[in-house]
């Protein structure tokens, strides 16, 4: 069978990719045995593998994965089009009709001041569509917690819902930490309603997540790099401890508090 040759424009290469995968559908075990729902988590998989290498800034990592994941789009479109639903020309006219009718101030008279502004009339083009009965119906229900207390708390202020400064948000950090505090008192020998102390320190993340919002820090993005630094610096403990024949469970608490403190550097 003929290999289709490496090409030199985005239109041919993308050509490619579908001649390869049409080729695989039919002659793969594997790929004629694929439906959407099989694609599915290995799609989100591979969102999260390039969701990595983004934060790690590795662009040749980010590369293989924007070709895994262009794969999986392409894959999509074909078993739609076998199901005679749509195909991948469908797909990015699609895209590019949506794009167009939500950039009215580049290819209409609609004139904006700046960012805000384009957002605003992104949330109220999307209303207006019928894309979402809700500002809010756009944030996947599928979503971890933390990303979507940001995108809801993000489209809320899509149409002006917001505060206007950022005191008056950390004010708001403060409050909940104290109700928290109140429901989970660790000085206080009382019982605790477990269930009220979700609820504050469910409102104490929110409000987090708004004040790191609202001075422009993506809270998941800051919460991932500190998961990797506690990596690291664990990863470094175990090594440490080998290297004196011993596992963790033999180290004290001051001991390990050493090697921490070396892989803080």
């Amino acid at each position: 069978m003929n290999i289709p040759p490496p090409q030199s424009t985005p239109s041919a290469a993308f050509e490619r990719l579908l001649t390869i995968l049409n080729t695989l559908r039919i002659e793969c075990p594997w790929d004629r045995k694929q439906t959407m729902l099989t694609l599915r988590h290995l799609t989100i998989e591979e969102m999260y593998e390039l969701a990595d290498a983004v934060l790690e800034n590795d662009l040749d990592e980010v590369k293989k994965e924007l070709g895994d994941l262009m794969m999986h789009l392409v894959f999509y479109a074909k078993i739609a089009d076998e199901q005679q639903a749509f195909d991948i020309t469908d797909v990015l006219n699609s895209v590019c009709e949506k794009l167009i009718s939500r950039h009215p101030h580049i290819y209409g008279d609609v004139q904006v001041r700046d960012e805000e502004d384009v957002k605003r009339n992104w949330e109220q083009l999307k209303l207006k569509e019928g894309a979402n009965k809700s500002v809010l119906g756009g944030v996947p229900s599928s979503l971890p917690a933390l990303v979507k207390a940001y995108r809801i708390q993000d489209k809320a202020r899509g149409v002006g819902f917001d505060w206007e400064d950022k005191r008056q948000v950390w004010e708001k950090v403060e409050e909940e930490l104290q109700e928290f505090k109140e429901e989970f008192n660790v000085v206080s020998s009382t019982a605790i309603d477990v269930e009220k102390a979700e609820a504050e320190f469910g409102d104490l993340l929110f409000s987090l997540v708004n004040y790191a919002r609202f001075i422009g820090i993506n809270p998941e993005n800051a919460l991932e790099r500190t998961n990797k630094k506690f990596i690291y610096r664990f990863n470094y403990l175990e090594k440490r401890a080998r290297e004196f024949g011993k596992s963790l469970q033999d180290l004290t608490l001051a001991e390990m508090d050493v090697f921490w403190n070396e892989a803080k550097g």
